[in-house]
């Protein structure tokens, strides 16, 4: 695991991009609401990691839902950038999840943003407690 810049705690995971041309805007560097797409992909990728699968458990009636995100933007992405969103999630409270992100430059390992994305679960439109989450990444605590 890559060690988290901001603490002792190492990463639990990481999934590498690359810029495509179109995700730039007329600046030439990549559109804030972009950063918003490789977040999300990113947090999707590493649930499926834990065996966590959205369609499944949409069809079981239950949806992840992201209710904030703050994103701290540190510095530009242009087209053709590789770089690599490292992050961990929490729990915050019984029910809600928080996944900390941040993405970084390739090879240069420069910080380009840094997010904090909390989402729910969501079963027959109320908020309710996500069990797979908490057996993925939680086990050992008491739910």
């Amino acid at each position: 695991m890559m060690k988290n810049i901001t603490s002792d705690t190492a990463y639990q995971y990481e999934v590498a991009f690359q810029v495509r041309d179109y995700e730039c805007d007329l600046q030439g560097v990549v559109n804030n609401a972009v950063y918003l797409h490789y977040l999300e992909h990113a947090r999707h990728e590493f649930l499926y990691a834990k065996g966590i699968d959205f369609a499944g458990l949409h069809a079981k009636g239950k949806d992840l839902v992201l209710i904030r995100i703050e994103a701290d933007y540190k510095l530009p992405l242009r087209s053709r950038d590789r770089f690599v969103v490292r992050m961990n999630i929490i729990r915050e409270g019984r029910l809600r999840l928080v996944f900390l992100q941040d993405l970084y430059r390739l090879p240069d390992e420069k910080l380009v943003l840094r997010a904090k994305a909390t989402g729910v679960c969501v079963q027959n439109g109320k908020p309710t407690l996500f069990e797979e989450v908490n057996r993925a990444f939680f086990s050992s605590a008491s739910s």
